[in-house]
């Protein structure tokens, strides 16, 4: 059997039967890169996430738990015997924290956070190399929904900035990276902020997590919300010359989850897709993107 013989909510139900959590009311938080789902009667949050990612996965609870372990503030795996795989699917279980009426956390939030990330020692959890647009390229290579033209440029525009990459200088040094940080991986707990989504945690520059912060001036971060990130991590990327290279890299990598979504016919994904495609061409930075 393939994954499209069973739907994520389908593989959701089935891993709670192994589990043995109830599934009564499951309804879906969010689905994007990860179809989420919420279990209501046990307050539990189940991620369904791609073939070919229980590695990840697994390295995320590991990891989380260990980070956990030495008080930092992320979202903390269930204590099951997990991840689970079904018909292809990789599925998790988490805490699930209710989230209040009012603004999401700020990015003043996710600068402490990454601030306290990056002091810890190096964990004793084998994380991979960092390396930019590692799961765009075969995306981008595999696609039915791009056009000839848009699939070289979207390479030939990959290419070349991972050449700059590979000669920018990192004044902050190499350490254990997030990967995918931005305010929108964070969560309230009360009256404080975890970090969540821990699956492309890498060894790293640590600029990459902070360079995700500024490439969200496409979602309408404002230059007093990048202060505030800036002075709650206690360094400022803004005048850094690489700057531009990993925000870019960035703008790049947010299409992989839009390719993958319009290949299965998601019309959303492919307007919002064609979109950026046309901004990033063009290198128009004042049009603001769709979160989703």
């Amino acid at each position: 059997m393939t994954t499209t013989s069973v739907t994520p909510h389908g593989a959701a139900q089935r891993a709670c039967s192994v589990w043995g959590l109830p599934t009564r009311g499951i309804s879906p938080l969010r689905s994007h890169a990860t179809s989420v789902y919420l279990l209501p009667d046990a307050n539990v949050v189940v991620r369904v996430s791609r073939s070919g990612e229980h590695t990840p996965v697994q390295r995320a609870i590991a990891l989380t738990r260990w980070l956990a372990g030495h008080d930092l503030k992320v979202t903390e795996p269930l204590d099951l015997p997990q991840p689970v795989d079904v018909n292809g699917y990789v599925i998790s279980a988490w805490r699930h924290y209710p989230q209040p009426d009012g603004p999401p956390p700020g990015p003043e939030h996710l600068g402490r956070l990454l601030n306290q990330l990056h002091q810890l020692p190096d964990p004793p959890i084998e994380l991979p190399a960092h390396r930019p647009h590692l799961s765009l390229r075969p995306a981008v290579q595999s696609s039915t929904v791009l056009s000839p033209s848009d699939r070289e440029w979207i390479l030939d525009r990959s290419a070349d900035l991972l050449d700059a990459y590979a000669h920018l200088d990192f004044p902050l040094g190499q350490g254990v990276i997030h990967g995918d940080a931005y305010p929108g991986n964070t969560l309230w707990d009360r009256a404080a902020a975890r970090l969540g989504d821990w699956d492309e945690a890498a060894i790293g520059p640590r600029e990459v997590d902070l360079a995700n912060t500024f490439q969200g001036v496409r979602f309408g971060r404002t230059p007093t919300q990048l202060r505030a990130f800036s002075d709650a991590y206690g360094y400022d990327l803004a005048d850094w010359p690489g700057l531009p290279v990993l925000t870019e890299l960035r703008d790049l990598h947010t299409l992989g989850s839009f390719i993958r979504r319009a290949d299965k016919g998601d019309l959303d994904a492919t307007a919002q897709l064609a979109f950026r495609l046309d901004t990033l061409k063009y290198r128009d930075r004042t049009k603001s993107w769709a979160i989703h």
